[in-house]
């Protein structure tokens, strides 16, 4: 499938791309980003991982993550989507996708994780 390029204002949300696995392993290994997110600095390997679950829930969910850019910078600086984790948890989660960001710390404060999401939502809503 297809990953819908979704646009707004400030940013465009796009399907990620072999080329952004370096800031995917930069940004999950920034305490920063991790601290609220597992508590700990992703791998290499464990980016890599993430990356490619990213591309696989659209291949077969028809749904997923994109990666975030800001208009005119063309660099990846955040993730925001859905997901089916299959996570062992109660109440389960089964067939419902689960909506998620995370953002770059240069990202941080500047409004782009409320207007990603949003953008993102919009999308689900659809």
């Amino acid at each position: 499938m297809d990953v819908p390029v979704l646009e707004t204002p400030r940013l465009v949300l796009r399907g990620h791309r072999l080329q952004d696995f370096a800031t995917v392993v930069a940004m999950w290994a920034d305490p920063m980003v991790t601290r609220f997110i597992g508590g700990r600095a992703s791998t290499r390997e464990e980016s890599w991982a993430r990356l490619t679950r990213y591309v696989g829930h659209w291949a077969l969910l028809g749904y997923g993550y994109w990666a975030v850019e800001v208009k005119g910078e063309g660099r990846h600086i955040g993730d925001v989507g859905f997901a089916d984790w299959k996570r062992d948890i109660l109440p389960s989660l089964e067939g419902m996708p689960e909506s998620g960001w995370a953002f770059a710390p240069e990202a941080h404060g500047r409004g782009i994780a409320t207007e990603a999401v949003r953008a993102a939502l919009a999308w689900g809503d659809r």
